[in-house]
């Protein structure tokens, strides 16, 4: 195994893996030598979002388009839709990794979501389904994962949270809070796979250019009533912005892929704020 494919011969499990910063790291992950499956919610599954929740659901194609790009890096690849709110999709989907590759050594939650209400005008669904989505969707994912990462003494869990999750935020309580969540999650899960080989550590991602950031933008754009481009209003969050710019996807997955490295398993129950220096 060369140090440039250090992980040759390991399975990763990308979810929200067509479009973002889960695309980007599951591509950075196939250039590092591992065998990626993908999932995510896709323009077929659209019917499940819900009125006023910000998810950006690519088409199919991408799916077929980044498992083309994994593979293209000389590994296996496996690209299925994916729904982290139903116990049975992420059931199949981890059974179609089993027998596709027969174990999963990395798992990588970046499936998301987010919303915009003011707290008193905050309804059930959207409240539930962010909770769902950004902290169930990983508990389900890791339940699975963890036993048999524990068995084989080597595993490594990477949770995307948001800067969401230590700083609040005006119409954001329900993403804060299943951010937030998460993170505790992330703690206990670190606890019980220290002994065994397996890390869990949490990213905290400020502004980066992501179709669902660009979504989230025109949504605040509404809301506020703007006459203003979506490009115009990104500039302005820009400016504000200590570095002046929105981080790359590519500049996540960098992160992802060196915490799964051999050399990086003391770095766990960690949330690491990737912002470019700004707290939100």
């Amino acid at each position: 195994m060369s140090e440039e494919r250090f992980l040759e011969g390991r399975t990763a499990w990308v979810t929200g893996g067509a479009s973002g910063m889960g695309r980007a790291s599951a591509i950075r992950l196939a250039k590092v030598g591992a065998n990626v499956a993908i999932g995510s919610l896709v323009g077929s599954q659209r019917s499940v979002v819900i009125r006023d929740q910000n998810v950006h659901t690519p088409d199919d194609s991408r799916l077929i388009e980044t498992k083309k790009e994994i593979e293209s890096h000389g590994v296996r690849a496996l690209a299925m839709p994916l729904d982290v709110c139903s116990e049975e999709s992420v059931r199949t989907s981890y059974s179609a990794i089993l027998s596709a590759f027969g174990h999963v050594d990395i798992l990588i939650n970046a499936a998301g979501t987010s919303a915009r209400k003011l707290i008193t005008d905050h309804p059930d669904e959207i409240w539930h389904r962010m909770i769902d989505t950004n902290l169930s969707g990983p508990f389900r994912t890791i339940r699975l994962c963890f036993p048999g990462m524990v068995e084989r003494g080597c595993g490594r869990i990477v949770n995307f949270a948001s800067t969401a999750a230590n700083v609040g935020y005006v119409r954001h309580s329900a993403y804060c809070a299943s951010k937030a969540g998460l993170l505790g999650l992330t703690r206990c899960v670190a606890l019980e796979g220290a002994a065994h080989g397996v890390s869990c550590n949490a990213i905290n991602p400020g502004f980066v250019a992501t179709d669902s950031n660009y979504s989230a933008s025109k949504q605040e754009i509404e809301i506020a009533g703007l006459d203003i481009s979506v490009e115009e209003y990104r500039a302005g969050i820009a400016a504000t912005l200590p570095q002046k710019r929105f981080l790359q996807p590519s500049e996540v997955a960098a992160l992802v892929v060196f915490l799964c490295r051999d050399e990086a398993f003391g770095i766990s129950a960690e949330d690491i704020t990737m912002a470019m220096g700004s707290l939100w």
